[in-house]
């Protein structure tokens, strides 16, 4: 029992040295490419910039593995989906295609994911943040 434990505390220890880049850049805003009114990037920032943007604000535990695996797998992936610090990258089929995928996960209330709001329990939405980002979306349509 004594050695499994051991070897258990070795592996934990080990699997520190191998950490994940992570995600800050100086990149501008959405704000600063298309016209976003303060109340909506403040919503923005709040709920979705930390894995759909390129810089993430890290809590402490981010910096324990494997849990910092697991944080930056998912932003990796919520970058692949839209990244507000990239919108103006996207052509219009892009942008049409991820404002469309805005209203439906705020529709389905989908985003963010219950898994990060535990954490951030200031990211959940409330309705009235709901009805302003869908009308916010909806001028961009």
């Amino acid at each position: 029992m004594k050695k499994i434990l051991l070897f258990i505390v070795a592996v934990l220890v080990i699997i520190q040295f191998f950490r994940p880049d992570k995600n800050t850049s100086n990149e501008v805003s959405i704000n600063k490419i298309t016209d976003v009114p303060p109340h909506i990037e403040q919503i923005l920032k709040t709920s979705c910039y930390d894995c759909h943007s390129n810089n993430t604000v890290y809590p402490w535990y981010s910096n324990i593995a494997p849990v910092s695996w697991i944080i930056a797998n998912h932003v990796n992936d919520g970058k692949k989906h839209v990244n507000f610090d990239e919108w103006k990258t996207y052509n219009d089929n892009q942008r049409k295609h991820n404002i469309h995928d805005l209203e439906e996960v705020i529709m389905e209330n989908s985003m963010p994911m219950s898994s990060y709001t535990i954490l951030h329990k200031n990211a959940v939405l409330s309705d009235k943040d709901k009805k302003d980002l869908l009308e916010w979306i909806n001028t961009l349509k």
